[in-house]
């Protein structure tokens, strides 16, 4: 029963283990973290066009609901910069005529990423998260943080900026707008930042984000800031409020659909490469990509029902509540209890927040997830994952949040697909006094003859590749001449063929034939067996023709290997199962 229970709800593994001496610190790193949420969740909320309690409603219910589906036992979820900015790309594109409208639209994009990660879990595409390579991340997380970090200049200098998600139109309105800067806000601002950046230095621990809020609050209230026009929150409502359902408008769901899919990738993909870290780091449970899915749609289907934004695993939060110790979910649930308890009792004092504060705690958040070193180490080591960085940096920088991610995508799979359409391919040849065979381009003193070509495919045959294979096969065969008389294909390397790989094999073993070349394959592992068994390549080739190594092929030319050896070969090192089921 517990076996079926922990299959549906990953928590019951560590609920029923549950140790006392866990309780300490799963206490402090879920208080440590549900402070530093408070602040973080109002802020992101104002980053995505929303009242900063919807933030706050986003960090209650969805991080114990995150708790019972999800695999990871540390990571912090909840809203984050990334998301809210493309929550509020996507539904501002929208154009609501009502704050009640947008708030609707983002309920509905709660409840789509929501339905799209369930839905991906439950149809086991966790791998999915692997056409986001790590560049195109780096190159769209840092972009995203510029043009966050920019986009708060609004609260920070209290001027007039509009809405946009590229960087050439903010700074264009900053610059028109310069004299309208409001000298008080900044100065607040300004005080914000320094105070969350260096507050720890003042007492170890002591969390920047919620000394800035409080601080904010202590003289913006006294001294009547407001009054000099700096921007306060002003009343915020106790409690929750109240359920909410989507809106099933056609027109609506089709428009959010791709700010959606967006979401669904990227919040996943950083979640779980977050959750990844830490667990490799721990490793006393594991983690599930499929169920981490599961776990985050349902965390954002909660997030819809409460009015929250959509939310996702948070780098910072997470990587403190481990620092801090925590042990398992119960931190989280911790950390959401206090939200909850500040909703109840607490929002009346947040009247006097200036705007500027929360504007600053989301700068200073975000000036984090600004990646140079990544692309310097690209630049030395990697110049195709180098461009595919910069490209995807500069497509969402000029073009928007959504071009930016979508160039990147296609340009991963692009790559992905020129990758494996140029396989690497090695001309073999004998390493003297022995019976390896390496690469003859690597090693120039091996031993190679014009009657023998001995080639090697490293990763798959399949239609993509095909002219390529075949052409660097027929150009080391125009290098052999009229004196070629053997062809081995060495499969050792070999992963696996399509139906078009068998079909060419085919041709190109008839076409060789013709030309009276005596023609091997060595090394094949099973899988690739069974598929040159079910196309019958190897009787095209004969059984006698293949071997399980180079070595073993050059014994028996040599009559050091008999027929009945052969056999033996045969039966552990070359047969396929034909009764194998083959994807």
């Amino acid at each position: 029963m517990i076996k079926w229970l922990s299959g549906l709800l990953p928590s019951i593994d560590w609920l029923v283990n549950y140790k006392a001496r866990y309780l300490k610190f799963d206490l402090i790193a879920g208080l440590t973290v549900g402070i530093l949420l408070v602040p973080q969740g109002m802020a992101y909320a104002m980053l995505a066009g929303l009242e900063p309690v919807h933030g706050l409603y986003a960090s209650t219910i969805p991080l114990i609901i995150y708790v019972l589906f999800g695999t990871s036992r540390h990571l912090a979820v909840g809203p984050v910069a990334i998301v809210s900015l493309l929550t509020a790309s996507g539904v501002g594109s929208l154009q609501p005529e009502s704050y009640s409208d947008y708030l609707m639209y983002t309920v509905t994009l709660a409840f789509m990423v929501g339905f799209f990660q369930v839905l991906m879990g439950m149809m086991k595409m966790g791998f999915i998260s692997n056409f986001l390579s790590n560049p195109v991340i780096i190159g769209f997380t840092s972009a995203a943080a510029v043009i966050i970090g920019l986009s708060q200049l609004r609260h920070l200098l209290g001027v007039d900026i509009a809405a946009s998600d590229r960087i050439h139109e903010i700074l264009l309105d900053v610059v028109v707008n310069f004299s309208d800067i409001h000298w008080l806000t900044a100065l607040v601002g300004l005080g914000g930042i320094i105070t969350i950046r260096y507050a720890y230095k003042l007492r170890r621990g002591m969390p920047g984000a919620l000394a800035a809020m409080v601080l904010g609050i202590l003289v913006a209230g006294p001294l009547g800031l407001a009054d000099s026009g700096v921007q306060v929150i002003g009343e915020v409502k106790a409690g929750f409020g109240g359920l909410s359902l989507p809106a099933l408008e056609g027109g609506v769901l089709a428009q959010l659909l791709p700010i959606a899919l967006t979401i669904t990738l990227i919040g996943f993909a950083e979640s779980y490469a977050v959750a990844k870290t830490v667990q490799s780091r721990r490793k006393n449970y594991q983690l599930d990509s499929n169920k981490e899915l599961v776990g985050l749609g349902m965390a954002n289907f909660a997030a819809g029902f409460l009015k929250g934004i959509p939310v996702t695993g948070s780098f910072s939060r997470t990587a403190i509540n481990a620092h801090t110790g925590g042990r398992t979910g119960m931190s989280a649930i911790f950390s959401a209890l206090l939200v909850i308890g500040t909703i109840f009792f607490f929002t009346s004092l947040f009247y006097y927040l200036p705007n500027a504060i929360l504007a600053a705690v989301i700068i200073v958040a975000v000036i984090g997830l600004i990646n140079v070193r990544e692309p310097v180490k690209l630049w030395k080591k990697d110049r195709a994952d180098f461009v595919l960085l910069i490209v995807t940096f500069l497509s969402t920088l000029f073009g928007g949040i959504e071009i930016g991610i979508v160039i990147g995508l296609l340009l991963s799979i692009v790559l992905v697909v020129f990758r494996a359409s140029v396989p690497h391919m090695a001309k073999l040849g004998r390493v003297p006094g022995t019976n390896l065979y390496r690469n003859t381009e690597r090693f120039s003193d091996l031993e190679e003859s014009d009657e023998i070509l001995i080639f090697r495919i490293d990763g798959p045959l399949y239609f993509a590749n095909l002219d390529f294979v075949k052409s660097r096969i027929d150009d080391w065969m125009r290098q052999k001449g009229d004196d070629l008389r053997m062809v081995v294909f060495n499969a050792h390397t070999l992963t696996s063929i399509d139906s078009s790989a068998a079909h060419a094999l085919q041709d190109w073993i008839l076409d060789w034939r013709r030309r009276n070349l005596e023609i091997y394959i060595t090394g094949a592992r099973g899988p690739v067996r069974d598929k040159l068994d079910r196309w019958n390549i190897t009787n095209k080739v004969g059984v006698d023709n293949t071997f399980s190594s180079n070595e073993h092929l050059f014994m028996a030319k040599a009559g050091k290997i008999d027929k009945q050896d052969k056999k033996k070969l045969d039966k552990y090192a070359l047969q396929s199962n034909p009764k194998k089921k083959l994807l």
